[in-house]
């Protein structure tokens, strides 16, 4: 892949004034924002959304994905997108006529518009050839936040167990909405709007061309395939399983994700050369383990890139 220009869009969701609020996702992003300009990422090419007050720009829904499909819009050939989420992860019941259950990720926005694994999925669809896209997601669920990619590394893959003689921060929060909330909260939206029954149709209602693909008709008819393409260049680090709980905690008066914290501590250790994707994640599981978190973080990626270093090695 040839040298380009690395790209980033960061955002953090602590949802203050809700009952769902979160303490340590913008500090997660500031962590993360610094880890990037000191491997390469030039601050103009690095996009803060978070929920802070005075934020100028509000992670929401439409926000998020505004700016991802801006940096979409912008990729070349040899450049390296990536995309850092720090807040609540869902799963979202799939019922569908003749086809077993299941549940599908999404990460949940300041105003509960959720961006899914189809909208991930579309995004690596439109890459240019030779440009890359990296995820790192530090939320619940979200191993498998795009659609169809295939999981490299997980769970059942770790050797290191829990460490029982450290259990986690009593002040540790699981970052996981459950769409029983979220759908709540469009109950009462849509109960305005309109009387639709299913679920869909009133978040189509109350987000209109702003919904996630998931629930555009095109999509929920059948319309619109979004399988991956023969060379995807797809990346996705995630927090923890797709059933699984990432963390929120404060710990000697400072707020922060567990996964987040650990990503960070490797990298930190990694200077130079950089480290593979793969690598970073063990690494990642690893302390997470080792501080009593039974969380386990996931790499998501085709066979080449399992390999490959983290955001194109470090300057």
């Amino acid at each position: 892949m040839s040298k380009g220009t690395k790209r980033a869009v960061l955002v953090g969701c602590n949802y203050p004034k809700t009952q769902f609020s979160l303490h340590g996702c913008i500090n997660d992003v500031n962590a993360i924002s610094g880890v990037l300009l000191n491997i390469g990422f030039k601050e103009s090419d690095v996009n803060v959304l978070t929920d802070a007050p005075g934020s100028p720009v509000l992670p929401t829904g439409a926000n998020i994905k505004d700016a991802l499909n801006r940096m979409v819009n912008k990729a070349k050939a040899g450049d390296i997108l990536f995309f850092y989420f720090s807040g609540h992860g869902t799963r979202i019941p799939i019922f569908q006529p003749g086809q077993p259950f299941k549940q599908d990720e999404a990460i949940v926005a300041c105003d509960l518009n959720l961006v899914t694994d189809v909208d991930f999925r579309r995004l690596v669809n439109r890459l240019p050839e030779g440009a890359s896209f990296t995820i790192l997601s530090d939320s619940c669920h979200s191993g498998g936040l795009i659609e169809k990619e295939k999981e490299q590394f997980g769970g059942q893959h770790m050797t290191t167990t829990v460490n029982t003689d450290k259990p986690k921060p009593s002040k540790a929060k699981g970052k996981s909405l459950t769409f029983d909330i979220i759908h709540s909260a469009i109950d009462t939206a849509a109960g305005i709007l309109h009387d639709a029954a299913n679920v869909g149709q009133k978040i189509f209602g109350i987000f209109g061309k702003d919904v996630s693909l998931k629930f555009h008709p095109h999509y929920v008819d059948g319309l619109m395939v979004l399988d991956p393409l023969e060379e995807d260049e797809g990346i996705l680090l995630s927090g923890c399983e797709a059933n699984e709980t990432s963390y929120d905690l404060v710990l000697e008066n400072k707020a922060f994700g567990a996964f987040t914290d650990a990503v960070v501590n490797v990298i930190n250790q990694h200077w130079g050369a950089g480290i593979s994707n793969r690598n970073l994640v063990v690494e990642a599981a690893k302390i997470l383990k080792n501080n009593g978190f039974e969380q386990n973080p996931c790499l998501y990626c085709s066979d080449e890139n399992t390999n490959t270093l983290f955001l194109g090695g470090f300057a």
